[in-house]
């Protein structure tokens, strides 16, 4: 008989075996932020125009080329509780103001960092946090003193397009203007009288083939697909949507016809065509002429459709039928049946478009609460085309925000340099007033003076993605910014007589700004996921679930030789 080992008292005597379990400084605060900051050093390359792509393959071996950090980190599969944490924030991030991951990353991972450095100097995590959540209030009271401009009126295409233009210098750098000029018109087109703004309505598809220079923008829902008989135009038409076949429904259950005659046979036969030809004139007399359908086409039907001057299109995607739907103010039909008047919708004008080789159905519609338009995004390579539309998105949601907030602050790391003075200066009052404070503790304010710190941590990564010597220009900025020149920052000046490097000078006249919804949101998730990750002082992990072993490679019963 074995001798049974008893395990060591404690904690992890009440778990099972393979579990484990991490307290205190060194073994949970210490591991978390080493991992943050590895994660956050796998997307520090991406920051900023001169940044570098990843080429990320996920685990169904999809390829992504990005500069997208949400991208990367969403495609990388993260494991780490803490990390994910990091992850979490990105999202967060992406959901509310649609760009600015990789700022997150970097800030997070920049406070993680200077906390790392006071802890070792021996504060403890209470005053760390508490540090940074005085520092995060005070940064909320700065921004507003920080704004350079507002947009004032949402409509004027110059000023959104400084805004969007700058959202995209990141991921599409040298054809920012092209795409910014396209991002613009395809919003102010849709935007309502009511400045009610609908970002579905903005939708890219991608047709291989050309350069992306050939890329255009087409007023109206566009589909990659050819319409199914010869009509290829229609004009204020009446459209009836089936989500069901366009052709006479089967039985569920079998049936036998007996024929004796040839003349049987010609009346069974003529009996269909007059059945489908009767339903198809029925409702070709309600005025519709677009019927779109979500099942196949049958041949008679198309047929007769053709006879009675009905455009017919076939659109596999339950999403596109519904989003057609929406847009024409049609109700679905289930069955093959003649509408009625309230069923069926309206569009302007329906025709089809050659783009290269590809062939689309395009769908125009002049209605302003419903008006859809599409970017057809043309490239050499899939992973191109894919960047694109990432940063497609990024723009339109850049022009959501625009319509709840329209202050702009100056960009090109020069709001990131103020915050870093007046948070160093608001320290220096703090420490005097500090001991006055009921409930703060002293300590504290060299936590805020971290948190100053982090932002320039994030500039300097944008001077050293730049090529440049950091020491230098960060040297020259700050020299700019007492002075008193609060929207010098570091930008990349390309085009006619510039040498397509960075330099500093005033990020505002150089038209690089930020828009403060997405500062402020950025800060806040960045700090929230800092101030959480330090609080952890124990992890506990379960033993991973064990399921059934692989089978063994050969034959896997007696029948199998």
């Amino acid at each position: 008989m074995a001798m049974h080992i008893p395990q060591a008292p404690g904690y992890m005597s009440m778990m099972k075996e393979g579990a484990k379990y991490f307290k205190g400084i060194d073994e949970s605060v210490l591991r978390n932020v080493q991992a943050c900051n590895g994660l956050a050093a796998t997307v520090k390359t991406l920051y900023g125009p001169m940044g570098m792509k990843k080429m990320v393959i996920n685990h169904i071996e999809k390829k992504f080329l990005t500069k997208d950090a949400v991208t990367v980190l969403k495609n990388l599969e993260v494991e780490h509780p803490a990390a994910k944490l990091m992850v979490m924030a990105t999202q967060q991030q992406e959901n509310e103001a649609g760009e600015g991951t990789n700022f997150v990353v970097l800030f997070c991972s920049a406070l993680l960092d200077q906390a790392e450095k006071l802890i070792q100097m021996g504060l403890s995590v209470k005053d760390i946090t508490e540090g940074y959540e005085i520092a995060l209030k005070k940064t909320m009271e700065i921004l507003p003193d920080l704004v350079v401009d507002t947009v004032s009126n949402i409509r004027d295409r110059s000023q959104v397009l400084r805004v969007i233009r700058s959202a995209l210098m990141s991921k599409l750098f040298d054809y920012e203007e092209y795409f910014g000029g396209m991002i613009t018109d395809a919003c102010l087109k849709i935007l309502s009288d009511s400045g009610h703004f609908n970002v579905d309505n903005v939708r890219v598809i991608k047709i291989l083939g050309g350069g992306v220079l050939k890329s255009q923008l087409v007023s109206g829902m566009v589909l990659p697909r050819d319409v199914q008989g010869n009509v290829k135009e229609a004009t204020d038409a009446k459209v009836l949507v089936f989500s069901c076949p366009f052709d006479v429904l089967q039985t569920e259950t079998k049936g036998t016809v007996l024929i004796n005659t040839a003349d049987e046979l010609k009346a069974f036969s003529r009996g269909e065509e007059s059945n489908i030809e009767a339903r198809i004139k029925e409702i070709a007399e309600t005025g519709c002429k677009v019927v779109i359908t979500a099942g196949k086409v049958g041949d008679l039907a198309l047929h007769f459709a053709n006879r009675y001057n009905l455009l017919v299109v076939r659109i596999a995607s339950k999403f596109d039928l519904r989003r057609l739907c929406k847009v024409t103010g049609a109700v679905p039909l289930p069955k093959f049946t003649c509408p009625t008047q309230e069923e069926m919708g309206f569009i302007n004008r329906v025709h089809t478009q050659e783009f290269g080789k590809q062939t689309c159905v395009i769908f125009e519609q002049k209605k302003q609460e419903s008006n859809i338009v599409t970017i057809v995004v043309r490239g050499s390579m899939e992973l191109l085309m894919d960047e694109i539309e990432r940063a497609i998105d990024d723009g339109v949601n850049s022009f959501k925000c625009l319509t709840r907030e329209s202050r702009i602050l100056a960009g090109a790391g020069a709001t990131e340099l103020q915050l870093n003075c007046k948070l160093l200066q608001y320290a220096d009052e703090f420490a005097k007033t500090i001991s006055q404070t009921a409930g703060t503790r002293k300590l504290s304010v060299h936590a805020v003076r971290a948190f100053a710190a982090a932002f320039e941590s994030v500039v300097k990564v944008l001077v050293e993605n730049s090529g440049e010597k950091v020491t230098g220009v960060m040297s020259e900025l700050f020299a700019e910014h007492r002075k008193g020149s609060a929207r010098t920052g570091f930008v990349m000046l390309s085009g006619e007589g510039n040498d397509d490097r960075m330099h500093v000078v005033d990020a505002v006249e150089a038209r690089v700004v930020d828009l403060m919804e997405t500062k402020k949101w950025g800060i806040k998730y960045a700090s929230d996921a800092a101030v959480t990750i330090l609080r952890v002082n124990q992890i506990i992990m379960a033993r991973p679930a064990g399921g059934p072993k692989p089978r063994e490679a050969g034959a896997q019963d007696a029948d199998d030789d």
